[in-house]
């Protein structure tokens, strides 16, 4: 649409030739003439449909992740890396940290506090030893 020298009117046409389903039904049930230009047209648009985006994830996000009552470690640590590798977290002490807080409170928890560890690669390491340690 960009490419194409035109009116308002030409642009708002051929955007509707590209619309679909919910959109369209949105689109049809404007007021007639009540649209002047492309632009408003397009405030109208992003009030409608702006909503619907997905908020933007932050890297404290990993803060909310935690271990399920009866999760195994190793399902939480694998959920939790996933969780961590989407969100980017930039913090190393913040994603241990996280990661540390976000588990069912015992003795492995407790131990892992106490150790003082600064990256997640150490989290993982220290915590597949104690799986295995543990089978």
């Amino acid at each position: 649409m960009m490419l194409t020298e035109g009116s308002d009117v030409v642009y708002c046409k051929l955007l509707m030739s590209t619309l679909a389903d919910a959109v369209l039904e949105w689109f049809v049930s404007l007021l007639d003439r009540h649209i002047t230009t492309f632009d408003q047209f397009a405030t109208l648009f992003r009030e409608q449909y702006l909503v619907n985006k997905a908020p933007t994830r932050l890297s404290y996000d990993v803060f909310d992740v935690k271990q399920y009552q009866g999760e195994a470690m190793k399902d939480y640590l694998n959920r939790f890396g996933v969780h961590a590798v989407r969100l980017k977290p930039t913090d190393e002490a913040m994603t241990v940290h996280a990661f540390v807080k976000g588990m069912l409170p015992g003795p492995f928890s407790e131990s892992l506090l106490r150790f003082y560890l600064k990256t997640f690669t150490e989290i993982r390491r220290r915590t597949l030893a104690h799986i295995t340690a543990n089978d």
